[in-house]
């Protein structure tokens, strides 16, 4: 995760990361349906910034994106590549 921050450049994925990883674990469910609004409330980001994140996080495979349509909320997965 540090090289989300140091390497890329990223600390937008890092907090949207964090953020997904622990509405998870409190709902206990493999999957958090979350709207980019939704999340850059939570996080304090910008909207935009949000959507930087998530597109770096699925580029960098540490989270599953799935859509029931292109107008849906989107459901996301984090993954944890380091566990097996």
């Amino acid at each position: 995760m540090r090289d989300l921050v140091c390497h890329d450049r990223a600390p937008s994925a890092f907090l949207v990361y964090l953020h997904l990883w622990r509405e998870s674990e409190r709902e206990r469910k493999p999957f958090v349906a979350a709207s980019h609004q939704a999340m850059a409330e939570s996080t304090g980001l910008s909207k935009s910034a949000v959507q930087k994140g998530v597109r770096r996080l699925v580029e960098r495979k540490l989270l599953r994106v799935q859509k029931a349509s292109v107008t849906a909320v989107p459901e996301y997965r984090v993954l944890k590549p380091w566990r097996r």
